[in-house]
Parts: C-alpha cells; sequence; structure tokens
C-alpha cells in the first residue's frame, strides 16, 4: 500500500462510515480493485478510530452532558431516572452484544465473512430490510422512548455489522425504524451508540498492529485514518440534515446496485472474493509500503 492508496482508502472510509452503506464493505471492494487485496480488519478498525473520532467532535456537548449526569446519577446529584443519565445506561447496555459476539466470532469476521460473496448478499440483503423498515416504520419516537428492551435490540443491530456489508449505522437505523423512531433520532442514537465498540476495537487492532509493524502498514494506516476524520466530520452533518426531511430510498437503491455489480464482476472473475484472513497473509502483498493484514 502507497500514500496515495491510504489517502484514496481514508477517503472511501470517512465518506461511507456514517452512510448505511457499509464502509468495511466498501473498504474491502476498493482494496481488490486497487490490487490490494483485502486490506484486512485491523486497517479498517483503525480507520475507524478517525470517523469516531468526528463523532465525538460533532456531539461534543451531548457526549460530555450524558457522562457528566449519569457519572452524578450514580452519587445522587441527579435523579438515576433523569433523560441523560439513562441515555449513559443504554449505551452501555447496547455495547454489550457486539463486544461478546465479536469475541465469539473473532476467527470468522476476519475470515470467511469478509467474503465477496457474503458482502455483495448482505449489501442486498439489509438495503431490502432498511427500504422496509423505513416505508413501514411510524417515525413518531424521540430517543426519551428509549427503554432498556429497545438498547438490547438496537445493540444487537450494531453487532451485525460485524459482517462487512451489513452496514453498523443501517443494521442500527433499520432497528430503530422499525421500532418506531424517528430518523433523525435513529442516525444520532446509532451514533453515538458506536463510539465504545468502534474505539475499543481500533485501541484493540492498533495496540496489535504496533507489536506488529511488519504486518499493517503504519504509516499510511495513520494517514488514511487522518483523512477520515476530516471526511466523516463533514459527512456527518450533510447526513443528519438530509435525512431529517428525506427517505433513506437513495441508500437502498446504491446498496441493491452495488451488490449486483459485486456478484456480476465476481461471477465473471473480475473479482477474488477472497477468504479472509488466511488468504491475505499467504498472498503477503506489498505494494510500497509493507505487507498487509487481512
Amino acid at each position: 500500500m502507497d500514500f496515495i492508496q491510504a489517502i484514496l482508502l481514508g477517503l472511501i472510509q470517512g465518506l461511507t462510515e456514517f452512510l448505511p452503506i457499509s464502509s468495511s464493505a466498501h473498504l474491502r471492494i476498493a482494496g481488490e480493485l486497487m490490487g490490494l487485496g483485502d486490506t484486512g480488519a485491523a486497517f479498517t478498525a483503525i480507520t475507524q478510530i478517525g470517523t469516531e473520532l468526528a463523532v465525538i467532535v460533532f456531539f461534543w456537548r451531548d457526549i460530555v452532558r450524558i457522562i457528566g449526569r449519569w457519572c452524578r446519577s450514580l452519587t445522587g446529584g441527579v435523579p438515576r431516572r433523569d433523560p441523560d443519565a439513562l441515555m449513559g445506561w443504554w449505551i452501555i447496555l447496547g455495547s454489550i452484544p457486539i463486544v461478546l459476539l465479536g469475541l465469539l466470532f473473532q476467527d470468522q469476521i476476519e475470515g470467511a465473512f469478509r467474503s465477496l460473496w457474503i458482502v455483495a448478499a448482505t449489501l442486498i440483503g439489509f438495503g431490502l430490510l432498511l427500504g422496509l423498515a423505513d416505508r413501514l416504520g411510524r417515525h413518531v419516537h424521540t430517543l426519551d422512548r428509549l427503554d432498556w428492551r429497545h438498547g438490547l435490540i438496537y445493540g444487537f443491530a450494531q453487532a451485525l455489522a460485524l459482517i462487512p456489508g451489513v452496514s453498523r449505522s443501517g443494521g442500527t437505523i433499520t432497528a430503530g425504524l422499525l421500532m418506531g423512531y424517528r430518523r433523525e433520532a435513529a442516525a444520532r442514537y446509532s451514533f453515538l451508540l458506536a463510539i465504545p465498540a468502534v474505539l475499543g476495537s481500533g485501541l484493540y487492532q492498533l495496540a496489535k498492529a504496533l507489536r506488529e509493524p511488519a504486518i499493517t502498514p503504519m504509516a499510511q494506516t495513520m494517514v488514511a485514518t487522518g483523512i477520515a476524520f476530516v471526511v466523516a466530520l463533514v459527512v456527518i452533518g450533510v447526513f443528519m440534515r438530509y435525512i431529517s426531511n428525506h427517505s433513506f430510498l437513495p441508500f437502498v437503491v446504491y446498496r441493491v446496485l452495488l451488490g449486483v455489480v459485486i456478484i456480476v464482476l465476481l461471477a465473471t472473475g473480475v473479482l477474488d472474493p477472497g477468504t479472509g484472513t488466511a488468504s491475505a497473509a499467504n498472498q503477503l502483498i506489498t505494494t510500497g509500503g509493507g505487507p498487509l493484514e487481512s
């Protein structure tokens, strides 16, 4: 991976992380088209640190308020039923499924799940589900309607994003729409819910990469992460304004078309479906900067 490729991958990560179209799927596809093979779960997780830092900057006031009131609720400084204190608990609760399932299915997540056949199927399947949820959802609830049941449902929906092609925001937004939440409320909670899981995964993968610098090209990965942060900061603002008055139909159409294109390219041999970590590790692709972990 050279620095031009890292910049392009950072742009893709920043553009797609918060849209319901799956950033991990786009990185997976872009890596193949650039001749890099599977850029790997580690590269994806580390670059997502940049996009989550963008969330923290964009929602800084909300995050500080939620953390502050949650902490004060533990000492009796604010009522335990305070909406912001409860939001803190629901984010903690909603983060548990992705942690447990991520540990339980780690080998599959870094291996078989990264096949482009699976990516294509999940892009189409979950795209159609998003469209159905957007059409049938009542769009009435705001985030003060959240309770522990909804928090867990959101959490399991987020955990589906461990499979490239599902989309973290797409999965949680779909769940929110099916439960009757407004589009902007579902998206806001999706972004806040992602912070603990994504930062935890990214920092874990970063620590692994620093211990094995020959596997992950750190300089290029850091460049991609920085680019992703800047681009994502812009995308969040545009996306939140857009969904306040528009449906998710354009994203549904895009997902289905992209999935169909991938299937055609796979069927004609233009793209290699890959088998995840093992195949990329065996290839040990080194273009300029060093070998890539898949």
